[in-house]
């Protein structure tokens, strides 16, 4: 997004430097009673409106499979990139956003490493899919 662009109305339309700004909007406006004048009259300024009356605010939560997707991705392009699956716990792989500039960056040898250790609690499908890729569990 462009300085000047419009503001993303729903999860999942903007990603700047891993921030999902729909997320963050839909969190900003369900607590909004809660923010100081000052913390809602700077998001006022730039076109983030409080909830109207009687307006249902939820703020956006992804869900684990969307979370399994994302990190899914980051270990297939790791793989394709790398040859293998191993990868240091601290590796964060960066994802290319939409626009072809922006990334979104998974914390993917952390993820990894908590995944081997939860092997017995995954569903044939996912370990399938890491299997894929050569995982060593």
């Amino acid at each position: 997004m462009r300085a000047g662009g419009a503001l993303p109305e729903r999860a999942g339309e903007v990603i700047v430097q891993g921030e999902d700004l729909g997320t963050w909007i839909t969190a900003q406006r369900a607590g909004w009673e809660q923010l100081v004048v000052a913390q809602q009259y700077l998001l006022e300024t730039i076109g983030v409106e409080p909830p109207a009356e009687g307006e249902a605010t939820v703020p956006a939560r992804r869900t684990h499979a969307d979370r399994w997707a994302t990190h899914l991705a980051a270990a297939r392009q790791f793989h394709a990139r790398e040859g293998h699956l191993p990868v240091p716990r601290k590796h964060v792989e960066e994802l290319p956003g939409e626009d072809g500039e922006s990334g979104t960056p998974v914390r993917l040898g952390g993820w990894l490493d908590n995944t081997r250790h939860r092997a017995d609690k995954l569903t044939p499908e996912r370990r399938a899919e890491l299997d894929e890729l050569g995982m060593r569990w």
